[in-house]
This record gives C-alpha cells, structure tokens and sequence, in this order.
C-alpha cells in the first residue's frame, strides 16, 4: 500500500503567517495551485489558505488583499496526514474532514502536500464514491 511519502508532492511552498493575501495569491498562481500551507515564524504548520479563502473571507467582503495576512485565515488546528500513512489513512482523513488537500508532515516538519487526485492515481479501485459523497454532502 502507497504511503503519503509515495504519493505526495514534496517540497510544499509555505504562505508566511505575516504576509499578505496578495502575496500568497502570486505563490498561488507562480505554483499554479489552489491551496498553500501556512506557516508561522517558527515553521511550523498553522493552517491552510486556499483561493476561495482568498475570494470568499477577504474580497467579498471588501477587505484589502494586501494589508490581511495569511495568518489571519488559519483557523484551528491544520489537518494533517503524517508522511508513514498509507493511501487508505489518507482517503478516511479527507473523508472525515470534508478536505482535498492534506499537508503531510513527517515529526513537525512539513514535507509536501497530497491532494485527492494523487490518491486517485495511485488507486484506481480505491473507494473514492465514499470520498466524493463525504466532500459534496453536509451531515
């Protein structure tokens, strides 16, 4: 069984807690991804920003991208997946937690993402209908 480490997409490029929304809609873009871990000045893992953060929290309601900070958006405790878990672990924490990207974490250090299409990649025959209906439905 493919674990995190197998799957993912190492080196995950962090949003500093103290930079802008418009900061990290550049990395967002220059990466071409949706969603970018957040990092506070001690490294470590503070949350997670995606572009509908970006639009929906900040734009939307009339806040100015350059002066929120990514910091201001990381909300509880990130979900994580650690970097050992096998691609079954992974499809139940997406599951449980209604998310399609998990930052994977090897002691306290972030060491890439994994995101729903990874897992799919690698098992075809995964119950991924399980999955899907979690993401898309409310409880």
């Amino acid at each position: 069984m493919p674990t995190a480490r197998d799957i993912m997409t190492p080196h995950a490029e962090c949003v500093n807690s103290d930079e802008s929304l418009a900061v990290a809609a550049e990395k967002m873009a220059r990466l071409d991804v949706g969603a970018l871990p957040i990092c506070g000045p001690d490294n470590r893992l503070k949350g997670m920003l995606t572009d509908r953060d970006i639009v929906i929290k900040a734009l939307a309601k009339g806040k100015d991208p350059k002066s929120c900070t990514a910091g201001e958006f990381a909300q509880g405790k990130p979900v994580t997946i650690g970097a050992d878990d096998d691609a079954r672990e992974i499809l139940r924490t997406m599951a449980s937690h209604k998310v399609r990207r998990l930052p994977v974490i090897d002691g306290h250090d972030l060491v890439g993402m994994v995101a729903l299409a990874d897992v799919t990649k690698t098992m075809p025959d995964a119950p991924i209908s399980d999955l899907l209906d979690a993401l898309t439905h409310d409880d």
